[in-house]
């Protein structure tokens, strides 16, 4: 296995930059693994392919406003700083601009009002900045929310980078899987008989980034902070136990439910805390029997997770056909329903 058997050809073209509205009317590729069928549909049709007693998990990750403009308050230098992931309450690794010009202990005073203040407490080898921020409640007015790089219009509306169930501030990309989903839609498929719940997993905005080394297998995934509930453990391991099929709402919700069946022999565990499992072909899945995602970046973590579950040969063919008749990639872009 090499990570060049996981790339393709990308026109830039087909990269989304803003969203379908409504969310829901963006298109959605269904993927049998039955008989390695393509259906084309619109994603208000995917109750079609929904049964009743489906348990949809979805991720209720909510993106915070991570990228923050401010001023060393020794000197008054310009700094940009774009959070990466948070360590503890308070603590931060971030991206800073320019790095150089900080050093350990360093201030600096974010806009917003009120403006808050950074301290920095380290320098990482690999050059971020750990940055201790007293004051996280002050990034909803300090801070704007972080597009990933292939988007290069800006965002009128920062909610359209949200889903509509978001509630647990944290991540610094979005769950895009679920951005499709709308209130209506969720309730025609309650109606039905399919039922949601919720686990978190906060992203990073190393989930974009294309894996380096020519062996994915030494390839160092990234971390995610997941949450699973008592409650959400229970009612997925409910719906295991009756027979019920477990759709999942994104890559990231697959890590979060193998994650935690890992942690036992058969059911789901509630926990919080780290999650660094790379799904590759040949994993075994637990507790996955439909997937919802978006179209992904070639030689990514999450095109070798779609490609462990669908198989990579018809996932490529799905990428190609998606390709030749003009679905929209990434965020912003179309979906896909493997069955």
């Amino acid at each position: 296995m090499k990570t060049s058997d996981f790339d393709y050809e990308l026109p830039p073209e087909r990269i989304a930059q803003t969203a379908i509205e409504p969310r829901d009317h963006s298109r959605l590729m269904v993927i049998n693994r039955r008989d390695d069928s393509l259906e084309h549909r619109h994603f208000y049709q995917i109750g079609d392919y929904l049964h009743p007693g489906d348990l949809v998990v979805c991720n209720d990750s909510r993106v915070i406003p991570a990228r923050l403009m401010g001023h060393k308050l020794d000197g008054g230098a310009k700094i940009e700083l774009l959070l990466l992931r948070r360590l503890e309450k308070g603590l931060w690794e971030t991206l800073a601009r320019p790095a150089r010009r900080l050093k350990t202990g360093t201030k600096v005073e974010l806009g917003g009002n009120p403006k808050i203040q950074v301290q920095v407490m380290d320098k990482t080898e690999s050059g971020t900045v750990i940055v201790n921020l007293a004051d996280e409640e002050g990034l909803e007015k300090a801070g704007f929310v972080p597009l990933p790089p292939y988007i290069h219009h800006p965002l009128d509306n920062p909610e359209r980078y949200q889903t509509v169930y978001a509630q647990e501030k944290g991540s610094v990309a979005a769950p895009t899987a679920g951005l499709h989903f709308t209130h209506e839609l969720m309730a025609r498929l309650q109606e039905k008989g399919i039922s949601f719940v919720f686990v978190t997993a906060h992203l990073a905005l190393d989930s974009f980034r294309p894996v380096q080394v020519e062996d994915p297998r030494e390839h160092v995934i990234h971390k995610e902070y997941g949450v699973v509930t008592l409650e959400a453990a229970s009612e997925i391991n409910r719906a295991r136990a009756e027979g019920r099929r477990i759709v999942c709402v994104g890559t990231s919700t697959v890590r979060v439910l193998e994650h935690a069946a890992g942690l036992t022999e058969e059911d789901v565990r509630p926990f919080s805390g780290w999650i660094d499992l790379f799904i590759l072909p040949g994993h075994r899945f637990k507790m996955v029997d439909a997937l919802i995602t978006n179209f992904h970046l070639p030689r990514s973590t999450l095109l070798m997770l779609v490609s462990a579950f669908a198989g990579r040969e018809l996932i490529l063919r799905a990428y190609a056909e998606a390709i030749r008749i003009g679905y929209r990639f990434y965020s912003f872009g179309d979906a896909m329903l493997i069955i």
